[in-house]
């Protein structure tokens, strides 16, 4: 069988997805994996059409495509979203209905579900058949019970598309049943008290509805808002998975753009808007060429303290994972989420008092600087880190490791010599029956007793 590898990684074939790739090629000889680089041949497929059409051909003439891609904050890299959306644009979906798919990534499995997600609706949503994701840690390959998983994976893959079989489908379609937003009575000017409200946005000029949320958002300050726009916005390139940013923060396009420049922007202001149009699972691929090239901080929050909230325009309660990836970015920044408000169903009026609350809200939290206690998804995903960090990281993150240490994030439970102790002791003592049918006896009044002295002094 040939199976279509398309490559999401901007490094090539210098990367560490490929070589998992590579390892399928020597143990199944019997088929063809041909790896196409889609991220770093992007440019090359975008301008010229017959590199693009002699790429739809082979995948027309495959017998199952494999995505195999690094993950890029919280998806896959932003070329590789360009490329889906020109396989959208150019109406070439075609050439991959009715094939088997399946998902080959490399990550330290840090939001790598939102990323199969997205790519799994995506193949639905051209009519594939998802065989399913493989998540492998960068070096699980050199782990003997890793590398029989991925066989086992793979030749689970191979024997569907041989017998041809059909899994379930897990996204359904998306219904465009946005309507056209029509703002009424101007809003009460609203003032921020000097707090700095900045919007960044990829608004174009077709996105009516896009452009009408921003200004009605706009309209409720007595100072209207600076608007940034993505398109005005000199990005040189995508991000280059160089990890030359590691050592100090610096990224390697420097000054040769304005990235850099407009996040240090950002930084200064106190509420921060996003606003954009969903572009089939996500947003544009401009918004994640963006969020891709912010990796030059690498895993240290930008937001920290500030307001943050977001302007959909498109069918976002119906792509959950979408607004996942909003509400984890949001929390891993350690800023507040305000809300996310999309055009969805609602009418001109009660649309107008959503986006006027949006403003008040966004205000007031800044004014009490309050910011909400964050999920699991904040926790785990800054938990991870810190322990990818201090283990094995920390010789390419040396900027992520000297942040941490200086901000108390090595936080291990193990460090602290009372719990230790306490722990220990305790496993002893309940091994004896009398202790332990008393503890179990008072356990519950004794959990809530710390918060009943709190609440006395109360």
């Amino acid at each position: 069988m040939n199976i279509v590898v398309l490559n999401g990684s901007p490094k090539g074939l210098t990367s560490v997805t490929v070589q998992y790739v590579r390892f399928l090629q020597k143990k199944f000889p019997e088929h063809t994996f041909a790896i196409h680089n889609i991220a770093s041949d992007l440019r090359h497929l975008e301008d010229r059409p017959e590199a693009f059409q002699s790429l739809i051909a082979a995948i027309a003439a495959g017998d199952g495509v494999l995505w195999a891609f690094p993950l890029y904050v919280l998806l896959v890299h932003a070329h590789y979203k360009r490329f889906i959306e020109l396989i959208e644009e150019r109406g070439a979906q075609g050439a991959f209905r009715g094939k088997h798919a399946a998902a080959l990534t490399t990550s330290i499995r840090f939001f790598d579900h939102t990323a199969h997600n997205y790519i799994h609706a995506v193949s639905e949503d051209w009519q594939m058949h998802y065989w399913g994701g493989f998540s492998a840690e960068m070096y699980d390959l050199l782990k003997p019970e890793e590398r029989r998983r991925l066989l086992r994976f793979a030749e689970d893959f191979l024997a569907a598309i041989t017998a041809r079989t059909i899994p379930p489908r897990c996204h359904a379609p998306i219904q465009n049943r946005r309507r056209e937003y029509v703002s009424g009575v101007p809003p009460v000017r609203l003032d921020a008290h000097s707090k700095q409200v900045l919007i960044v946005t990829d608004a174009e000029d077709h996105q009516a509805n896009l452009q009408r949320m921003i200004e009605r958002f706009r309209a409720n300050f007595a100072v209207p808002p600076e608007v940034i726009n993505l398109h005005a916005v000199n990005i040189r390139g995508g991000c280059l998975g160089c990890i030359q940013c590691g050592l100090d923060n610096a990224c390697v396009y420097r000054d040769a753009d304005d990235v850099y420049a407009v996040y240090r922007r950002l930084m200064t202001a106190d509420v921060l808007v996003f606003a954009g149009a969903i572009r089939d699972r996500y947003l544009s691929s401009r918004w994640k060429l963006f969020f891709d090239r912010g990796f030059f901080n690498n895993h240290v929050p930008m937001f920290v303290g500030k307001q943050l909230g977001y302007l959909i325009s498109g069918p976002l309660a119906q792509i959950p994972n979408l607004r996942q990836i909003l509400e984890a970015y949001t929390e891993l920044q350690q800023a507040n989420l305000a809300d996310i408000v999309s055009d969805e169903c609602l009418d001109g009026a009660e649309f107008d008092r959503v986006l006027d609350g949006l403003a008040h809200r966004l205000v007031a939290c800044a004014q009490t600087g309050y910011i909400a206690p964050p999920t699991f998804l904040g926790v785990a995903g800054r938990k991870l880190f810190r322990d990818e960090i201090w283990a094995s990281l920390r010789f390419v993150f040396h900027a992520d490791h000297r942040y941490y240490k200086r901000h108390g994030l090595y936080d291990f439970p193990k460090r602290s010599l009372k719990t230790r102790l306490t722990n220990a002791v305790v496993q002893l003592l309940v091994r004896i029956p009398r202790f332990r049918k008393e503890f179990l006896k008072r356990i519950k009044s004794e959990m809530v007793k710390p918060l009943e002295k709190l609440l006395d002094k109360e």
